[in-house]
């Protein structure tokens, strides 16, 4: 199972966190890998953690160290800088989430599934792709469970991302007319931001990087979400997968923080995900 969700404030956007996690199926879980998106340090490919555990205001979450050896034996990851890990939020701020799904579903903090964080940074499509193969054994596991990190649209100048997609258009202009009514600006974010999800759901990896191309939206966590989109139809094409919704991520739900009417105003969507393979 996969779900996908985000990673702001919990005041801002604990509420689109709790859709997914509610929707998060772990009673047959042993394995939970959960793969964020790089905010702090750049790196081409996709880096594994030094750390034996994760503590959280809960408990503690230990990390499956067998699993990361086997990551690391293919050398295709590098390893987390800590001092960076420590400064990153795209994992941290799911892992409050995480422990109360484990304290629900089992009696003991000693039959807690492990952790494997996943850190990835500005891959390509070929990067992407390459890792969706060397992840897709383990998606196919119906021990693991794949949490991805990602918010939507950072709109506005701060973002320095002002696309505006009037309602007559496909195609977004730089910026929004002075009186821009049709639509809103709040509605042209949801707009561009449905996009993205119609191309998740999509199921289709290029699909998905053609929207993020044409678009320019700012989907923090593209990457991480290219990379197990490249998983998904590495198992379709190996018939791992069947059923004609199965393994497509089906979006439940979705907000901003604000909603914004004019070019001085600012916002980030939200949005979670589930996928049942």
């Amino acid at each position: 199972m996969l779900i996908l969700s985000r990673h702001a404030g919990y005041k801002y956007s604990g509420s689109t966190a709790a859709w997914a996690y509610q929707a998060l199926d772990l009673s047959k879980a042993k394995h939970v890998f959960l793969l964020g998106p790089s905010h702090v340090d750049y790196l081409s490919g996709c880096a594994l953690s030094t750390h034996s555990s994760y503590a959280t205001v809960f408990g503690d979450i230990k990390l499956d160290q067998d699993i990361i050896k086997e990551l690391r034996a293919t050398k295709k990851f590098s390893t987390w800088n800590t001092d960076s890990e420590m400064e990153e939020h795209s994992l941290e701020m799911h892992l409050p989430f995480i422990y109360k799904m484990l304290s629900r579903q089992f009696k003991s903090d000693i039959e807690y599934p492990m952790l494997i964080p996943i850190h990835v940074g500005g891959t390509s499509s070929a990067a992407e792709r390459l890792y969706g193969q060397i992840l897709a054994p383990y998606l196919a596991d119906p021990t693991s469970v794949f949490i991805v990190s990602s918010d939507f649209c950072h709109w506005g100048k701060r973002f320095k991302y002002t696309k505006y997609l009037p309602a007559s258009s496909s195609d977004p202009v730089d910026y929004p007319p002075i009186h821009a009514t049709n639509p809103p600006i709040f509605e042209s974010i949801g707009r561009l931001d449905r996009l993205s999800m119609d191309a998740i759901e999509s199921g289709k990896h290029q699909e998905f990087l053609s929207n993020i191309s044409k678009t320019g939206n700012t989907v923090c966590g593209r990457h991480p979400i290219g990379v197990i989109m490249a998983a998904l139809e590495v198992l379709k094409q190996e018939g791992k997968i069947s059923g004609e919704d199965n393994g497509q991520f089906n979006f439940i739900h979705y907000e901003r923080n604000e909603d914004v009417k004019d070019i001085n105003g600012s916002s980030v969507s939200y949005a979670s995900a589930v996928a049942v393979l």
